[in-house]
């Protein structure tokens, strides 16, 4: 049961809270000033706890900062009649989950309690997760410390040992065929990993490949041929890029998938196949189903799980993670002396913006490792299109938004963003800063007057 520690001087309000989380299901104790509550933190263990402000012997932030020193994951509402925008402020930059005035409204408290709870067991999930990954390599190679890729790496440990279909969407290089190995080797299945890229084996011959054939089915099949799904039996196969199937073999996967049977090209006899299916794709396999491109039905069997892996470019903190983990993956396999990354170089990757993801940073360490002579990888044993960005010469853009976007805005503010920062470099000067942007006087003059800035 979860643990609430609630601290109030007034015991109105500690009954009150009491009797409201008991009746929410919370185990629930109840003190009166800091002291008592720092003796509790000390020796028990809380998921919540719900603090006044004010209290008759110091301040609730003393109780949020003891909580947080004592579990980081902890959550701590903070509730006082004394609220102020500063100090609001500084409870959420100490930590606390929330802030709430008084009075308050029951299902207001009742919901925020809620939020809180989930909020505690989703740290404690990715934190024992983390663990595990650095103690026990439990993610394979899928190297990470960013929230949303250690939350992805949690649900495929929860979805390893059920046998359900998956479908693993990403950018390319973003690690689909790693989370794939994972699943198997958490699944407890016995039997081998098969991966088959269904857009590497041409059409003609995918059909072979996957269920296998009978001899003389086809010109040059001179002999019984087992495929990949009979092969993967008692294992997993992992359809990459399944996106690229032809529509025309769509139903015999379909049916593979819905009934655990498949027929050899050119064969009569059903086999049965003990496989679970795994399957990737770069593509919007929902907008394919839409242009008539990908199967429905088949589209929903594979879609069971869907996982989506993060481009590297949203968890840009494991930018130097990842690329430590190719130096001394690289120094090894090199017998390389290297010994780091310049600050420099690991400033040039965090404002690169990856479109290869994992993939790419991989092979840039990779290069860099088998060039460099000094002790730490340089500036110089970088890809000359990194260079060029760290010199100017390609600044990075913004990707265009599912969404889309207003070009015209855009390119308006970016305008006015540059004229801005030119007009402050030169402290004014219009003619300067009419230099620095590359335009005539006259035509910096018109842009001031037409953007309104005197």
């Amino acid at each position: 049961m979860e643990r609430i520690l609630v601290v109030d001087d007034e015991q109105s309000m500690r009954e009150f809270l009491s009797i409201l989380l008991r009746q929410s299901g919370y185990a629930v104790d109840a003190v009166a000033g800091v002291g008592e509550a720092l003796r509790k933190i000390k020796s028990d263990a809380f998921d919540l706890i719900i603090t006044d402000l004010k209290l008759p012997d110091g301040n609730g932030l003393e109780v949020l900062e003891e909580a947080k020193k004592n579990d980081p994951d902890a959550q701590i509402i903070v509730i006082t009649a004394f609220g102020t925008a500063e100090t609001a402020v500084n409870a959420m930059k100490k930590g606390a989950y929330d802030y709430i005035t008084k009075p308050f409204l029951v299902d207001h408290i009742r919901l925020t309690v809620q939020k809180a709870m989930e909020k505690g067991a989703l740290s404690r999930e990715n934190r024992e997760l983390r663990r595990r990954i650095l103690t026990s390599g439990a993610s394979g190679d899928f190297i990470t410390k960013s929230t949303s890729a250690l939350e992805m790496l949690y649900l495929v440990e929860r979805v390893a040992p059920t046998g359900v279909t998956v479908l693993i969407s990403g950018e390319s290089g973003t690690g689909k065929e790693i989370v794939a190995k994972r699943i198997h080797e958490l699944s407890g299945r016995k039997g081998r990993f098969v991966a088959v890229n269904c857009s590497a084996i041409p059409e003609g011959l995918l059909e072979s490949e996957l269920f296998g054939h009978q001899k003389g089915s086809f010109t040059g099949a001179t002999s019984d041929k087992a495929g990949l799904f009979e092969e993967a039996s008692g294992g997993t196969i992992f359809l990459d890029e399944v996106g690229e199937l032809p529509l025309i073999l769509q139903p015999k996967l379909l049916r593979a998938v819905q009934s655990g049977f498949i027929k050899r090209v050119g064969g009569n006899r059903e086999i049965e196949v003990d496989v679970r299916i795994l399957s990737a794709t770069n593509r919007d396999l929902s907008a394919e189903v839409k242009g008539g491109r990908f199967r429905e039905d088949l589209f929903y069997r594979l879609n069971v799980v869907a996982i989506k892996l993060p481009p590297l470019r949203d968890r840009r903190n494991d930018i130097p993670l990842l690329a430590h983990y190719f130096l001394e993956k690289f120094r090894v396999a090199f017998g390389r002396t290297i010994k780091g990354i310049s600050p420099e170089v690991l400033r040039c990757l965090d404002s690169h913006d990856f479109p290869g993801n994992v993939r790419e940073l991989e092979n840039i360490i990779e290069r860099a490792v088998a060039l460099e002579s000094g002790e730490q990888l340089s500036m110089k044993s970088l890809p000359d299109y990194l260079l060029d960005e760290a010199a100017g010469g390609a600044p990075r853009l913004e990707r265009l938004p599912e969404d889309g976007v207003d070009l015209e805005e855009t390119l308006l503010n970016t305008e006015l963003h540059y004229i801005r920062e030119a007009l402050g470099k030169t402290g004014g000067n219009k003619t300067e800063a009419a230099k620095l942007l590359g335009l005539s006087f006259r035509s910096f003059r018109y842009k001031l007057e037409k953007l309104g800035i005197s």
